[in-house]
């Protein structure tokens, strides 16, 4: 017996006293599993790693929407949208717990429209498929605006461990958002369907599971045209939290001393000479060329290793006002040459948006101190003779700049220098790594990681962590890792299949729309969960 029908006999010997509130216990249920869901879907991520929630998670979102109103469908987006924010970004409570509510409400809003959009979407023919394309869209939208947008917590985002990974090399990122949706709506439609027969739902399930598990079957070779060898440092930080990086110098000294005790390994033939060395973003937190002091270690470094060293620099300027984040290649002989400068810094977190209107009211802004001021060219650098693409820390969430340095022939490897030593031991630093390993997968090329206290790593073009660190500890890797230029179909798609799908989704909802505004019923295999008509 389908719920509707339940309601509705009850509803016939009930009297209007007690049918108000079977109508609120079934709103609240609702509710409860909209927040529940998205519960689920963030312990889909690091650290817990659930991956097998993600499709019933966003199954059970649809589930909960399909037959309400919009604004309905907008409160329990928003409840499904808060029950996801608030665990997963529970690691920005290190900032401040207010900064926290804030920005997972923000991101909730977005899901809130997805919510509203999907209790249109879902009164068309072939839902579920309109569904995952509304998911690719909403993802876009969050991932782009307000300031630049933030793109943490995308779908493909948690199930790097799974085969639908391999997907990214075909369609990106955004293509395996709309593979795990489908195939979850493709579930439920199998199940709330009438007046189908077992064949057809069957049939669902079974074109569901082949979603689910058809990334085993594409091809993710590793194999290059030659090899670097490529040593990572990770020199610790003497804390952790706001005040991780400690005194002046100290995260520099620390990788100096990391740096030499590799060196004295080479020389004993422990391990092999690295062609350069990575150091992580702010291994010198002050500018080394304005300050003797700074200058002096990391010349010492590089003069011991004999190799260049791509130093994470924090540089003063343009002007008074603004800082840059940059990796900067240090040559032995020649000294620092080649810069480039964060594209992307994090609002609130290296810059402050509305810095004059805000800062009479949150005092705690003054902490980020000058804004970093975003470098305009990508990541190609040329070092040791080798063409790595650079990014640096959050910029490997998102697609533009990803893009720059990693399509086809534009490097052939990817470094990402990272500083996650505010948020150790809260799982933000599993989370991208996470991200870094679809970003392998997704263009096919080897993907070296340094982060002053961890995690740093190896990530080969398939995906596989090769090496990784632990938090808080002192780690140096030295690693061969392939040279590829070859591009993978999503790279040579770029972001067409996120515009196709995107616009697809915006269509079906404009079709959702018409429809609604003329009274067209919906169709006949609609789940019905409302009382006598009262929440349609």
């Amino acid at each position: 017996m389908r719920l509707e029908d339940g309601i509705a006999s009850r509803s016939q010997t009930a009297t209007s006293t007690t049918a108000e509130p079977d109508g609120r216990a079934t709103r609240w249920l609702r509710l409860l599993l909209a927040v529940a869901s998205g519960v689920a879907l963030a312990a889909a991520f690091p650290p817990f790693g659930w991956s097998w929630t993600v499709p019933f998670a966003v199954a059970t979102l649809t589930l909960v929407c399909k037959g309400t109103r919009v604004r309905t469908g907008a409160l329990l987006g928003l409840g499904f949208g808060l029950g996801f924010f608030v665990l997963l970004l529970q690691w920005v409570r290190v900032i401040g717990a207010d900064g926290w509510l804030v920005l997972s409400l923000v991101e909730a809003l977005f899901v809130a429209v997805l919510g509203a959009a999907l209790t249109l979407i879902t009164r068309l023919r072939w839902w579920p498929l309109w569904a995952a394309t509304l998911w690719v869209g909403v993802e876009f939208a969050r991932s782009s605006f307000p300031l630049g947008g933030f793109p943490w917590g995308r779908l493909a985002y948690g199930l790097a461990d799974t085969p639908l990974a391999a997907l990214a090399s075909v369609g990106g990122v955004p293509f395996v958002t709309f593979v795990v949706v489908l195939a979850g709506n493709l579930l439920l439609w199998a199940v709330v369907t009438s007046g189908r027969r077992l064949v057809v739902r069957l049939g669902a399930v079974a074109v569901a599971a082949a979603l689910a598990f058809c990334g085993a079957l594409v091809p993710l070779p590793t194999d290059g045209n030659g090899t670097a060898t490529v040593a990572v440092v990770q020199g610790n930080v003497p804390s952790r939290g706001m005040e991780a990086l400690g005194r002046a110098r100290t995260v520099t000294r620390n990788h100096l001393a990391a740096t030499e005790d590799l060196m004295r390994e080479v020389r004993a033939g422990k391990v092999a000479k690295p062609a350069f060395v990575l150091w992580p973003e702010n291994s010198t937190d002050i500018d080394p060329f304005h300050d003797l002091p700074t200058r002096t270690i990391v010349d010492r470094a590089v003069q011991d290793a004999g190799v260049p060293i791509l130093v994470g620099a924090i540089l003063d300027g343009p002007g008074p006002n603004y800082r840059r984040t940059t990796g900067v290649v240090w040559d032995p002989t020649t000294g620092p040459g080649q810069i480039y400068a964060k594209q992307h810094p994090v609002p609130f977190g290296e810059y402050i948006p509305f810095r004059r209107q805000l800062l009479p009211y949150i005092d705690r802004l003054r902490l980020v101190g000058r804004d970093t001021y975003a470098g305009k060219e990508p990541g190609k650098i040329r070092i040791a003779g080798y063409h790595p693409g650079l990014v640096i820390c959050f910029e490997i969430a998102y697609d533009g700049i990803v893009r720059q340095v990693a399509d086809g022939a534009a490097s052939q490897f990817l470094t990402v220098q990272t500083n996650n030593a505010t948020y150790t031991g809260t799982g933000q630093p599993q989370q991208q790594f996470a991200i870094t390993r679809l970003r392998a997968v997704e263009y096919g090329k080897a993907v070296l990681v340094a982060s002053p206290n961890g995690i740093s790593g190896y990530i080969a073009p398939d995906g596989h962590v090769v090496a990784q660190s632990k938090e808080a500890t002192r780690k140096v890797f030295v690693e061969r890792v392939p040279l590829r230029t070859q591009p993978t179909l999503a790279a040579r798609l770029g972001p067409v299949p996120e515009w196709v799908l995107a616009l697809a989704g915006l269509a079906a909802l404009a079709v959702a729309v018409d429809r609604r505004r003329r009274g067209v019923e919906a169709d006949d295999d609609e789940l019905t969960w409302s009382t006598s008509g009262g929440d349609r």
